[in-house]
């Protein structure tokens, strides 16, 4: 599995329009509770299905996109950060310790 970076405002509503599931990863690289999410997530990443889209926000490099996917998505900003769109919505979002790629993986498999 690979990132897909976001790196352009208008791919959220590429995002928002695509039908089936897409994650979203809001990093902050000068975040070390960041850093070790991220590591975690990808250690485990191999439970979440393969034609989910995996995205990844580099925040501090983009932050009106960080802003713009809080409020596409009716979430609140924090970081780091995990969405789990569906057919445009967010049915999950978690952060910090809270991120998990066995939850993930358990809500795009209902």
């Amino acid at each position: 599995m690979q990132w897909k970076n976001i790196t352009d405002i208008n791919q959220i509503n590429d995002i928002k329009d695509q039908k089936g599931y897409s994650l979203i990863f809001k990093h902050s690289t000068r975040c070390s509770v960041s850093m070790m999410a991220k590591r975690r997530f990808e250690m485990d990443w191999e439970v979440i299905p393969e034609d989910t889209n995996l995205y990844f926000l580099d925040l501090i490099s983009f932050r009106p996109i960080s802003a713009q996917i809080a409020e596409t998505f009716q979430v609140h900003h924090e970081s780091p950060q995990i969405l789990v769109i569906k057919d445009g919505d967010c049915i999950l979002d978690a952060s910090h310790g809270d991120i998990s790629a066995d939850e993930v993986a358990s809500v795009i498999s209902n």
